[in-house]
């Protein structure tokens, strides 16, 4: 249900309920689609609710807005870079990797590939590279 989600709590109740939906249970907020604390739940909670409150808490609209002013149509890889970058700035393209759940040592360039297409669509200043950090420039 939850396959691929990267899930942070600090409840242990929740992390083997979450973890046998199929969430990655991740050890550190900076790192997690979505921190489960902060989701104000009401127990008990039927299955169907919990999957729609977990995947609006995934959407990470509001970061995208804040950072764009606008709807902006972006692919996943893309949405996932802006909102890791929120989070965690000034990391390394090999950290941002392991961020998104890549292995760092990936000979893969889509990353690098994603982060140029957002430049040249909305700028180069939307991500700052500076001595080989990353970060979000428009705020």
């Amino acid at each position: 249900m939850f396959n691929g989600i990267k899930i942070y709590t600090e409840d242990t109740y929740w992390n083997h309920i979450l973890n046998d939906l199929g969430a990655d249970i991740v050890n550190s907020p900076n790192i997690a689609d979505v921190i489960f604390d902060e989701i104000d739940i009401d127990a008990p909670v039927y299955i169907y609710d919990l999957q729609n409150i977990i995947l609006k808490a995934v959407d990470n609209h509001e970061i995208v807005h804040k950072i764009f002013g606008d709807d902006v149509n972006l692919s996943q890889l893309q949405r996932k870079i802006i909102v890791m970058l929120y989070k965690n700035p000034d990391v390394n393209i090999n950290e941002l990797k392991s961020l998104l759940g890549l292995a760092p040592d990936i000979s893969s360039h889509a990353v690098e590939t994603a982060v140029y297409q957002l430049r040249k669509k909305y700028g180069h200043d939307v991500i700052i590279n500076t001595n080989g950090k990353y970060k979000i420039g428009k705020i």
